[in-house]
Order: C-alpha cells, then sequence, then structure tokens
C-alpha cells in the first residue's frame, strides 16, 4: 500500500488519513521528510544567486513541508494514543528529530545567506521572520567552533533521549500507581458515576469485579475531594506523591539530575549565566529577574492565604490535618460555608451540554463562528470528534478535533495541538485538538464533569481558538507559536465565559429535566470564587518555583538527592507548606522534563494571567460578550499568532501595558 503521509492528504483541511496510516508509514514518511528538508536546505545554500528575502527566507518557509506533515501525525498519537510500536519509534526517532534541528540551525552557510537578506522595503512580518530566524540560530550554537558545536550536538541528542524516556516512565508510573479496590464500601461518599467508571476502568484493565481509582497528572488527586474513608484517602494521595520517586523500574530521578545537568551545561556552552536564563531570553519577560521578582512577590501572601484556609479546614475536621484530607474537608468547607455541594452540582454540566451549549455557543455570540460535527471525517481513535468550524460568511474556517476521555495509551494532563498550521503562503487552515483525561463513564450513562474539568475544558478551547483564527503569511508565526510565558494567555482569557450569565444559563442544565442551575446555586458558586485560591496559588508557585530552582544550577551544583534538593528549594523560596505539595513534583513534572517544552517556563501561567486578569477587566468595561468586542481580540490578538510581538498585540488590543492589581484581586492576593 502506498504511504498516506507521503503525500499531502486528500481530506479536508489536510486531515490526516488516520485510519490507513501505520506505525512503519510513520517511519517511513519521517526518514523521507529528514532527508527531504536537508536537501532543500543544501539547494537554498548552494544556490549561486545573492540572498534574498525570496531566495532564502520564504524558501526556508516552504521546506519540510513533508516532515512537517508527518512529525505532527505522529507525535499526535506519542501524546494521545501510543501503542508498543508507536512508543519504540519515538525512542528510535526522538534523537534524530534533535540532530536535524541542529543540522539546520548549527549550518553556518544558511546562516550566512539570512544574515545577508537586506530587509529595507520588507512589511513588518517579513521583517519579524528574518530576524527570528537569526535569533534561533544564535541561540542554537552558531557562534560556536567546530569542537563546541560537536559537544552541543551531542548534549541535545542526550537531552532528547532522556526527556523521551521522562515522558514514557512517567505515563506507565500514573496507569501503575492507579489504586486497585476489592471493596466497594471503600468508595463510600464517591458519587455514583464515578463508582460506575472506576468498576468499567478495573474491567479494562483486566480487574473484573473490582475498583480503579485512575490517576491525573497532577499531585492531588478528584476523588480525594470525596472519599469519606481516610486510610483509602492517604493511600490514593501517597500512590500519587511516590510516583517516579519510589525506587521501582519507573524511577526517574537519575533522569532528574542528567537532564538538569545538561541542560546547565548546554546554557554554558551558549553564553548563559544558567538554562533559566537562556530560556527566558526566548520569552516575553524583560529578564530573569522580573520573573523571579514577580513570583517572590506572591509567594507569602499565598502562603498566608493557603494557612488561614487550614485553620478553617482544621475546625471542620475536628482532628490533626494530613495533606490528603484537604481536599476532603475544603469540599465540607465550601458545602457548609457557601452552600456549594460540587459533586450536587455535576448533573448540570454534561459534556455535551459544556460543549454545545456553552464553549461552542460562547464562540459563537463572540466572534460569529459555528459548529458543523463531521461523522464523515475519523480521528486517531474511536473517541475522537471531529467538526467543522465555519466563519459568519459561511466559509471554512478548519476543523477542531475533540478527545476528551482518559485511556491508557494517552498521556495525562490536557494539552492542545495543531496537525495542520494556517500559512497564507502555503495556502493551509487549521486542524487543531483538544486533548482531556476525563473518565469515561459506563456505557449509556452521560459524561458529567467536575467544575474544575468543565474550566479545563473551556481553558483548552481558548487554545483551539488562537490556532484557529490564525491570519498570518509564514507558517513559524501561525497560531500558537509564540512565546511559552504568553501561550496560555488566549486560553486563561476564555475561562471567563464559563460563569457568565448568559452562556452559564445556556450550558448549565440538569442532564435528565433539562433545569437549569438554579440562580442561588450560581450565586453562592459566586460568592465562594476565593475559597481555595490559597491552595491553588500556592500549590502552583510551588511548582513554578521547583522549575526555577532547578534551572538556575550549574553543573556542579546538581544533587544527588532530589528529594532533599525540593524540600530545601520551596523552603528556600518561602513556598513550603506541610499540607500543600507542589502541583507536580520532580517525579512527574512532565511539563519540565519530558521534553523541554516548560522547563524554566513554567511561571508562564501566573506571568500569562496578568494579562488574561487585565483583559478580563477590559470585557466587563465594554459590554462582555459582544460580537465588537470579540472581533477586537480576534483582530487584534487572536490572529497575529507571532507575526509581531506579542506584548505589541497586547497593547493594540488593551490600550496600554497589562497591571497586576486585577490578578491580585483575583487570587486574593491584594
Amino acid at each position: 500500500m502506498t504511504n498516506p503521509l507521503l503525500d499531502p492528504s486528500p481530506l479536508p483541511y489536510g486531515l490526516p488519513p488516520f485510519a490507513h496510516i501505520s506505525a512503519a508509514h510513520y517511519a517511513e514518511a519521517v526518514e523521507a521528510g529528514l532527508a527531504a528538508h536537508l536537501e532543500e536546505i543544501d539547494a537554498i545554500t548552494g544556490n549561486a544567486a545573492p540572498a534574498t528575502f525570496l531566495n532564502t527566507a520564504v524558501a526556508m518557509e516552504r521546506s519540510g513541508l513533508l516532515l512537517n506533515r508527518a512529525a505532527a501525525a505522529f507525535f499526535t498519537l506519542v501524546s494521545a494514543d501510543a501503542g508498543d510500536d508507536i512508543k519504540a519509534l519515538e525512542t528510535e526517532l526522538s534523537p534524530r528529530f534533535s540532530a536535524h534541528q541542529d543540522a539546520v540551525y548549527m549550518n553556518r552557510g544558511l546562516y550566512e545567506r539570512f544574515s545577508a537578506i537586506d530587509v529595507d522595503g520588507l512589511d513588518a512580518e517579513s521583517v519579524r521572520l528574518v530576524q527570528e530566524y537569526l535569533k534561533e540560530f544564535r541561540q542554537s550554537g552558531i557562534q560556536l567552533d567546530d569542537a563546541g558545536q560537536d559537544r552541543l550536538r551531542t548534549v541535545n541528542a542526550e537531552l532528547s533521549r532522556l526527556g523521551t524516556e521522562f515522558g514514557q516512565r512517567t505515563k506507565e508510573a500514573m496507569k501503575a500507581s492507579a489504586l486497585l479496590l476489592d471493596n466497594p464500601a471503600d468508595l463510600a461518599g464517591l458519587p455514583e458515576e464515578d463508582v460506575a467508571g472506576a468498576a468499567e476502568a478495573a474491567k479494562a484493565a483486566g480487574h473484573d469485579g473490582k475498583y480503579l481509582l485512575t490517576l491525573i497528572q497532577p499531585s492531588n488527586q478528584p476523588a480525594l475531594a470525596s472519599l469519606e474513608n481516610r486510610t483509602i484517602r492517604r493511600r490514593l494521595f501517597e500512590a500519587s506523591l511516590s510516583r517516579g520517586t519510589d525506587g521501582g523500574p519507573l524511577d526517574v530521578r537519575e533522569i532528574v539530575t542528567a537532564t538538569v545537568r545538561l541542560r546547565a551545561e548546554k546554557a554554558a556552552l551558549l553564553g548563559f549565566a544558567n538554562f533559566a536564563e537562556l530560556v527566558v531570553d526566548q520569552q516575553t519577560a524583560p529578564d530573569f529577574s522580573d520573573v523571579q521578582a514577580m513570583l517572590r512577590r506572591l509567594a507569602p501572601a499565598a502562603v498566608r492565604n493557603a494557612q488561614a484556609e487550614a485553620d478553617a479546614l482544621a475546625g471542620t475536621a475536628g482532628h490533626h490535618l494530613e495533606p490528603w484530607d484537604w481536599a476532603y474537608y475544603s469540599a465540607r468547607v465550601r458545602k457548609e460555608k457557601f452552600q456549594v455541594d460540587e459533586q450536587a452540582i455535576r448533573p448540570y454540566f454534561a459534556l455535551e451540554s459544556v460543549l454545545n451549549d456553552g464553549v461552542f455557543h460562547a464562540a459563537t455570540q463572540l466572534y460569529g463562528i459555528t459548529f458543523h460535527e463531521r461523522e464523515d471525517l475519523e480521528g486517531y481513535h474511536p473517541d475522537v470528534r471531529v467538526w467543522e468550524v465555519r466563519d459568519e460568511d459561511g466559509t471554512g474556517l478548519g476543523l477542531f478535533l475533540g478527545d476528551y476521555y482518559t485511556r491508557e495509551s494517552k498521556r495525562g494532563g490536557a494539552w492542545m495541538n495543531s496537525l495542520v498550521e494556517q500559512s497564507c503562503l502555503l495556502g493551509t487552515r487549521p486542524v487543531v485538538i483538544n486533548n482531556l483525561n476525563i473518565t469515561k463513564p459506563a456505557p449509556g450513562e452521560p459524561t458529567l464533569l467536575s467544575l474544575d474539568e468543565v474550566r479545563t475544558v473551556f481553558h483548552e478551547f481558548g487554545h483551539a481558538l488562537h490556532g484557529l483564527f490564525s491570519s498570518v503569511t509564514y507558517p513559524r508565526f501561525s497560531g500558537t507559536s509564540v512565546p511559552r510565558d504568553f501561550v496560555e494567555y488566549p486560553s486563561q482569557v476564555n475561562e471567563m465565559w464559563i460563569m457568565w450569565p448568559e452562556v452559564l444559563a445556556n450550558y448549565a442544565r440538569h442532564h435528565s429535566s433539562g433545569e437549569a442551575l438554579p440562580q442561588v446555586i450560581v450565586d453562592k458558586l459566586n460568592d465562594s470564587l476565593l475559597w481555595g485560591e490559597g491552595f491553588a496559588t500556592t500549590e502552583y508557585l510551588g511548582a513554578a518555583l521547583l522549575d526555577l530552582f532547578w534551572h538556575v544550577l550549574s553543573q556542579a551544583d546538581v544533587p544527588g538527592d532530589v528529594l532533599a534538593f525540593e524540600a530545601k528549594a520551596l523552603a528556600e523560596a518561602s513556598i513550603a507548606h506541610p499540607l500543600i505539595p507542589p502541583r507536580y513534583r520532580s517525579g512527574y513534572f512532565q511539563h519540565i522534563f519530558a521534553g523541554a517544552g516548560y522547563a524554566a517556563g513554567y511561571y508562564s501561567y501566573i506571568w500569562s494571567e496578568v494579562l488574561d486578569a487585565d483583559t478580563v477587566e477590559w470585557f466587563k468595561e465594554n459590554g462582555g460578550l459582544t460580537r465588537a468586542n470579540g472581533d477586537r481580540f480576534r483582530s487584534e490578538l487572536l490572529s497575529r499568532g507571532n507575526s509581531r510581538d506579542p506584548l505589541e498585540s497586547f497593547r493594540l488590543f488593551r490600550g496600554r501595558d497589562a497591571e497586576l492589581a486585577p490578578l491580585l484581586k483575583r487570587r486574593g492576593l491584594d
């Protein structure tokens, strides 16, 4: 059979024909793509004509199409549906991708041609394209001598291998650490649909008649808020925190220290004081000291608020509080003090309604776009659904894929990625995916979401809108291809519509009766918004500061004891609280150790939230959910990608730089 990846997909919008692609096809297409891309670059550097914008920069943007097509489809499966064949191929190919990146950006001939481009007379996006390429050459080691480049290639290859191994181990550890229970009485307090889901999960894992409490990626597990049995809560909590550091075959501590040591060496090779300095040089933050200053400013107030919450929890519990008690008694306080029972309101948050009548409805009201499910199009797994997104005038904007349920072949957490990037140069329109890890209900039962899961659905769709609305010339700047500390901003803004009255009234309806969520409950939810912010901010800042502490180390300072380093770092940052572990500990901190995605950049969530909170104030001041507001946000910000400085896009949208006060108010830190 002909390899479907070797030619552009004939499906709408270039959706890969997943049903016809095998692991062997991915391997063949990637190999062909790597070779073809190098040949295309050789053609650029071997061009006898003087370097111009067209024959160098534009030619570069048109190169690598086969490789990009194959890699986008392949890495979608790596994250969302990786069987043993895909995992083996990932192990084999990841260092190849790293070596290929080095071959491109350490190519002196290519760099010299970009350096020779005359940008006079070019439009602003074209000038930025040349500047961004030159910056990436410098950050990739073009200035090093041959020996330095050789060492950097070795370091990059080993980092790629370690990141792949970390990701695969943490995925397996999350599965292996799931709590298997024999007695249904141990699940007392858990909602009926969650008990049924645990039974289904056990059955799928070969334990029919038992109950399996699967884990999510962060430290704190949702079931902790409901389980009445304190011993079971403790077992679930400890299973979560011990992932990757329990001394077993899935332990990742050696990977962590080796990764940190190599990153420190890489930063030194490139002339930076540490890896964090290197990363921030690629972001919107002015410099590393600004990031540190903001996090350290927030930490004491967060811990103070968390301690006030802990005191209230201890009063409710009537006994000494342990970390595995927090979520349970926090739910009790929310119920007793604010009359909010999160389990009781889940029937009002059915996934179908949240999607169609909430997320899609808000987007239609704000931007005029519509959603049309395409049952004729297949994703990479039977659970994947495909919608065509159309603009107000009926023209096709792109495809949106939703993959909402957890499974053993999927990594933890939630994310958005692109299968096809928008580009006017290439004539491509976007194909984007949202992945979540919601427990699949028993057959015939509705998928009922917690309020936190509702928030995740809205959040990830904010990323999807960033990709779908992209309107740039060059693929390098498309959609979410912005600095890491800006990428979370549009997704956080989209969360504002969760509790927006006209949106909430449209989707928050009982799944069986159709009754709207009573206004008295809505009022109580709004009254309770600040409850739990002390905990949430403390656990987040713990992870963000832990990330930075790992990445300010020199090679010589990398510790041998990972857990001791964690404890010391959190204490020094004044963010340690005995009842609140960091949102991610080193043993399962995929954001920073499974590749370099958020390494030294986990701070970006709170950095972006400054922009987000200020933007929410703008929407409130200007009439909220209106087409005029949506058009402004879309045209000035969502459509721009990285085609201009993202902070300039924010200024043009907001009329000024962002202010910190709205964030402090939102999190109760003022």
